[in-house]
């Protein structure tokens, strides 16, 4: 059967924000739920990263802080951080996020995502002191 638009747009979209994680996590469900990996796909990154209104920016910035706000998705929330990474937000505005919720969401939440940016930003060489720090 051919790949559907949604799922065309859905991939390259995936591709474009989420890039090797991305992938990672699509493979990780293929053996077990093949179609779990097709909704990710097509809903969020085909039907709503497509739509007008926010730019990717932005909308990866609304995936950090909802995440960060749930308190218990540090996997998720660290492969949207390389997102927003990936699409032009500065680690400033990720943290800013992140401070943030700790008015709506509790410190606990605002700790536990800023422990997660913390490791992705060291992995990217983003703190002074990290890999690929010059």
């Amino acid at each position: 059967m051919p790949a559907s638009t949604r799922y065309t747009n859905g991939l390259a979209a995936l591709e474009r924000i989420d890039g090797e994680a991305g992938r990672k996590v699509i493979e990780s469900l293929q053996a077990i739920a093949p179609d779990l990996a097709r909704y990710v796909i097509e809903f969020p990154f085909g039907d709503i990263y497509q739509r007008p209104g926010l730019d990717l920016p932005q909308r990866e910035l609304a995936t950090v802080a909802a995440l960060a706000a749930l308190g218990h998705c540090q996997p998720q929330l660290a492969v949207h951080i390389h997102g927003a990474l990936n699409v032009g937000c500065t680690p400033e505005q990720v943290v800013e996020v992140i401070i943030q919720m700790a008015v709506y969401a509790g410190f606990p939440a605002a700790l536990n995502a800023m422990a997660t940016a913390k490791t992705v930003f060291t992995e990217r060489g983003l703190l002074p002191g990290s890999p690929g720090d010059s």
